[in-house]
């Protein structure tokens, strides 16, 4: 099951869930009971292994 960030707009308070996908998402905060949650996105870490990923590496001519 993924893991969503939310964040209450009123109150700022930050927390997780584990939620399916066809769950729909949290607009309650269980902190101070206001409708301003919204979810918080963030950059997936990513990692290039391998050659031919940097303009350094030397890739098959074309």
């Amino acid at each position: 099951m993924p893991v969503y960030h939310y964040r209450c707009k009123e109150c700022e308070y930050d927390f997780t869930e584990h939620q399916s996908f066809d769950d729909a998402p949290i607009t309650t905060c269980p902190k101070c009971g206001h409708e301003t949650v919204h979810k918080v996105y963030s950059a997936v870490p990513i990692t290039f292994k391998g050659s031919g990923f940097y303009r350094t590496d030397k890739g098959a001519s074309k």
